[in-house]
């Protein structure tokens, strides 16, 4: 894995969104579910790029909500692959946000996704070698 600054993203930038009332709750706080879906279409581009074909959600692990995320925050997802095995690949997400009206922007969440690559028929394919392998 790259070392990184603290205070910065991890990873390449995926996804960038806006927070829109239909994600929030009714307090004005996003909801985590869509948060947690920006985060897999973001980890689900970094791994169909680079397995150069369809790929799936396999698993999730160790998501932490840190801060709130409100309605019209700027949500941008960073992401990078950290293992490379066969058929899968791990990869590591950050949510960070930054307010309409500002430029600081706060890490709110983290997780890690696995995917497999996929055939054309839906079963598991290796996936090849190549620039970028973290494994």
């Amino acid at each position: 894995m790259k070392e990184h600054p603290a205070g910065t993203p991890r990873g390449e930038p995926a996804i960038r969104t806006i927070a829109m009332p239909a994600d929030a709750n009714p307090a004005g706080d996003i909801f985590g579910g869509w948060l947690m879906a920006q985060m897999d279409l973001a980890a689900g581009n970094v791994a169909a790029r680079r397995a150069r074909t369809r790929c799936a959600t396999v698993s999730v692990d160790r998501i932490t909500f840190l801060q709130p995320v409100f309605i019209g925050d700027e949500v941008s997802l960073h992401a990078e692959i950290t293992r490379i095995g066969r058929t899968s690949m791990t990869i590591q997400v950050e949510a960070w946000r930054r307010s309409r009206d500002g430029e600081e922007r706060v890490k709110v969440t983290d997780a890690t996704f696995v995917f497999v690559a996929l055939d054309q028929g839906g079963r598991p394919r290796v996936i090849s070698a190549g620039t970028g392998d973290a494994a």
